[in-house]
């Protein structure tokens, strides 16, 4: 895209620079470009239950107060999150999903001259976020186990790094550090740093006694970062939340967009919190899900990664291989996830769906890597 002298002056050198992240390929897209009557997508670690139901007759009932602005300080929702967690109202923030508050993050702490770390193959919207303020990410390589390097980060870090970006489990490698890692790393933050937590799929990981629970610790320059779109299933409500200290939680409220979440949104988050049996059943889909892809994976002979989220990543010989069958798994009515812009060309990701969604993918990943002719 060429820019007119005149748009030139008016528009930012670092925004015309700025790549946009790409979100994965739409069910309508495959379907109209292959001529597809039924396909399944894998790509976008949606939960395959679809909303609890009870979200929805929330939502529903909401939109008979539509042409009302929804309470801008989402005072129910927060106050029950502030139960739940044994924290005051004023430790906690609500937006239009997680990146919404991470957005918010950016815009109230980060200065160009700052410093920021994260990992080299973590959420890709954080860096497009932080080069919206005219900031460059310092990107520090995963170690041998696809996992955050926290030694390496913290040897990064200098008197000038304002924020540390942490993504656990990491999309999109689905690894942890550990409690051990963590407390390590957390001793040589200094505090002028700030250490932002995502822990988007943090209620899958809740089960390992390794994984350090943000909600464990009591860090003034840690700012939590949670969702309902993963495990609640309300992707499509967009309503994130973040826990952190007073302080930091009232900077963030000054530039927060005042009415987001939506009403039908607030509530639907609400009732998804009352709706325990929902939250467990996915969980179990989940696992399920996951034992199921392990196993067919290791007798496809795919290598993948321990994950503790809703997706898996398989690491193949190439980004060749990769596209090969990202466009075979797509004529085959399947989306997946090549990984080559988080910096891991030769991974594919795949959401773990329903039973015969997972069953459809293995099937056309076995039917392709078979083939006599096959570039896989």
């Amino acid at each position: 895209m060429k820019f007119t002298p005149r748009l030139r002056a008016i528009i930012p050198e670092h925004i015309r620079q700025l790549k946009p992240y790409k979100a994965g390929r739409t069910i309508d897209e495959v379907k109209e470009e292959f001529g597809l009557e039924s396909v399944v997508k894998l790509a976008s670690n949606e939960n395959p239950l679809g909303p609890p139901e009870s979200a929805v007759k929330a939502a529903i009932e909401m939109l008979a107060e539509g042409h009302r602005y929804p309470d801008p300080a989402a005072r129910a929702l927060r106050k029950e999150l502030a139960s739940r967690y044994d924290l005051s109202m004023d430790n906690i923030i609500v937006g239009a999903g997680s990146e919404g508050i991470l957005s918010s993050i950016v815009r109230v702490f980060l200065e160009q001259g700052d410093e920021v770390l994260t990992a080299d193959a973590a959420f890709l919207g954080f860096p497009i976020l932080c080069r919206t303020r005219g900031v460059e990410p310092t990107m520090i390589p995963l170690n041998s186990e696809y996992r955050f390097d926290l030694g390496r980060i913290a040897d990064a870090i200098t008197d000038n790094t304002k924020l540390i970006y942490l993504c656990n489990p990491n999309n999109p490698t689905g690894t942890i550090f550990t409690k051990e890692e963590f407390d390590i790393f957390m001793e040589r933050v200094p505090e002028h740093t700030l250490v932002i937590q995502d822990e988007a799929y943090c209620e899958f990981a809740a089960i390992n006694p390794e994984f350090p629970d943000s909600m464990d610790y009591r860090y003034d320059n840690v700012i939590t970062l949670r969702t309902f779109s993963k495990a609640y299933g309300l992707a499509g409500f967009r309503v994130g939340y973040g826990f952190g200290h007073h302080e930091l939680i009232e900077a963030l409220w000054k530039v927060k967009l005042p009415f987001e979440p939506s009403g039908p949104a607030q509530a639907a988050a609400l009732a998804a919190l009352d709706d325990p049996e929902y939250l467990v059943r996915a969980l179990t889909v989940n696992q399920q899900g996951k034992d199921y892809l392990y196993r067919e994976l290791r007798r496809l002979r795919v290598p993948t990664f321990e994950s503790y989220t809703n997706f898996l990543m398989m690491k193949f010989e190439s980004q060749e291989q990769v596209q090969f069958l990202f466009l075979e798994l797509q004529k085959r009515g399947v989306i997946t996830r090549p990984l080559v812009q988080a910096g891991l060309p030769d991974c594919l990701r795949v959401s773990i769906g329903l039973p015969e969604e997972n069953h459809r993918f293995i099937s056309a990943l076995e039917e392709i890597i078979s083939a006599p002719s096959t570039s896989a």
